[in-house]
Parts: structure tokens; sequence; C-alpha cells
């Protein structure tokens, strides 16, 4: 059984190694994404498994793995808006997910994102890199005296509410599903509540129709002027040029963003000599009270492991003609 891996990185050899001796495959690779021009890779391969935030989405690559007998596409992500599920379907190519690779990994980095913003260290830093050592507009609020409100309390957003809890926030949270397990860390409130009240508003939502720029100016302007808002989901959950606007109007306070519109070729490439083209990033890295990563909520040990191991066996149960664990419907 031979496994064709996309976009993968130095840092995932060791677990394909582990993954090969112990499921009895040959995994090859390549660091490229799966696009047009590549597509071709996977002729010869049982299977295939994808990680990128590049779009799937011309009906030619879903042909071609449907021509070389490729079953399905694996990803080795939890977000599934890469794919054209219309084609998916049309050329009988299951499409697999990770969707809990690790809730911590990306919880950890909002817990960072939220103390960072909360002690205004980016602008600490930016002062003192002119030697300005002044206290003035530093003083910071305490975690436990705030409301956390969390958009989209699924596995991610869960793990975030707990961290938080655990550290003596109020936890509020907008979500169509209410899960029992969290009856006893949150409360339940409408989006309108949410927006009003929280001093910290964290997104943890799927890319869906719906979703799509849900928080727009007109959301910003419900917030509190002094609230931090942090999306650790997907970039076009939020209106961009609407976040910039108010930041700079102080509709808001500060803002973290681990994903961000137009994030394809260049998060986890390193631009440095050939610089990018995207003027609202551009804007928000200016700014002191705004911190910008290269969706690395993910990027943890433990993370990585297990979206190469789970995305790996969902793909192998495929090509035995098996139930894989995690079908994307």
């Amino acid at each position: 059984m031979k496994l064709l891996m996309y976009s993968v990185r130095a840092d995932e050899l060791e677990n394909l190694k582990a993954i090969e001796q112990k499921y009895d495959v040959e995994i090859a690779t390549t660091d490229k994404p799966l696009n047009l021009d590549t597509v071709d890779l996977a002729k010869g391969f049982d299977g295939i498994t994808v990680q990128q935030h590049g779009k799937i989405d011309d009906s030619l690559i879903y042909k071609k793995l449907h021509d070389f007998g490729i079953k399905q596409i694996s990803l080795r992500i939890t977000g599934y808006d890469i794919i054209n599920f219309v084609e998916a379907q049309k050329y009988d190519l299951k499409i697999t997910n990770v969707p809990a690779y690790s809730p911590r990994s990306v919880s950890e980095l909002v817990l960072a994102d939220v103390m960072a913003l909360l002690r205004h260290l980016r602008e600490t830093h930016l002062r003192e890199d002119k030697s300005d050592f002044a206290w003035n507009e530093l003083q910071a609020r305490e975690i436990h005296n705030l409301t956390v409100g969390i958009i989209g309390a699924g596995k991610i957003g869960s793990a975030v509410a707990r961290i938080f809890k655990a550290l003596g926030a109020k936890v509020i949270v907008s979500d169509p599903v209410k899960r029992p397990e969290l009856f006893d860390t949150v409360e339940y409130v409408d989006y309108d509540t949410l927006l009003t009240q929280a001093d910290v508003v964290t997104m943890h939502t799927p890319m869906t129709d719906f979703m799509h720029h849900f928080m727009n100016i007109d959301k910003f302007k419900q917030m509190k002027n002094d609230a931090i808002f942090i999306n650790a989901s997907r970039g076009p959950v939020v209106n961009t040029k609407d976040l910039i606007k108010a930041l700079n109007d102080k509709e808001i306070a500060a803002a973290a963003v681990d994903t961000f519109e137009g994030e394809a070729g260049i998060t986890g490439v390193d631009l440095s000599n050939e610089g990018f083209e995207n003027k609202h990033l551009s804007k928000l890295l200016q700014m002191p009270n705004v911190i910008v990563t290269p969706h690395i909520g993910f990027y943890t040990d433990a993370a990585v492991k297990n979206m190469d191991l789970i995305s790996s066996i969902d793909a192998i149960k495929i090509i035995k003609g098996e139930e894989p664990l995690h079908l994307v419907k």
C-alpha cells in the first residue's frame, strides 16, 4: 500500500517513519500542495493526505485522482472548506479530516495571546526598542476579573473555556449546539449578549456560509471599547477591513489573529526576500495593539503527530474498503 502526502514539512518525517512501520504502508512525500500542477504526482499511489490553505476546487483535480484509482482525500487538518464537495462526490472521493488533533494546542495559543494583550507586551517591547521604559497606558487587567466570550464551543472552544474557567474568569458561550459536559463551566448566551458583555471575544468556528464575515463592523461596535478580539479559527470569519477600522476607531482595544484572509501562500512560507501582497495584513502587522501569528495555533509536537497519524489511518481504512473514523459528510 502506497500513500502520497502533500505539503509535508521536515518536522513530520519522523512521524511518517513510525506510521510506515506500524501500519505496513509505504509513504512518499512532497513539499508541494495539491493543485493542477501537482495532481499527477499521485499517479501510482493508493491514497493521499493533504495539509494546505489553498483551495482544491478545480474539477480536473478530482477527475484525475479518480482516474488514478484513488478513493479519498484525507486532510491533515480540521477545516475542510478547501474541498469542492460537489466534485468530490461526482468522482466518488471520500473526504476525511482531523477534528481533534489536540484542542489544547490552539487553546494555549489563545491564552498566550490574551495574556500578552492584557499585559501590553507588544507595546512594551516596541517602546523599549526606543529606550522608553515609562509605565503610562500599560496598566493591565487580571483575567479572573474578566468575562471571556467564546463563539463556537466545539472541541477547541471547549478547551479554551476550561482553561479560562480554571483561571477564574467568567466564561460565556454562543453556539447552536449546547454540550452538557460544559454546563458546569460556561453559560450559554446569544451572540448579542456575548458581544456586549465579554471582555475577551475569541472565535472557534468552522468556515460556513453563515460564518463568512460574521465579525463585521456592526458586531465590533457591539463590543466593549476596552475588549480584546481573538481569531484562531478561519480567516474569512472576520471582515479584516472592518477589524482594522474597529481598531483605528477604538471600537475595540486590541486583537490577535492566527488566521487571516488571504493567508494562502503566506503562512508557513519564508517571504523575507520577496515580500508579500496583502494590504490588510500589512496594516495589522504595523499596529502596536495587534498580534499576528502565521496560523501556528495547531503547531505543537503532539498535534502534528496526531494529524499525521489520524489522517493516515483514515486513508488506509478507505483503501481497504473499511469505513473511516472521521468522514466529512
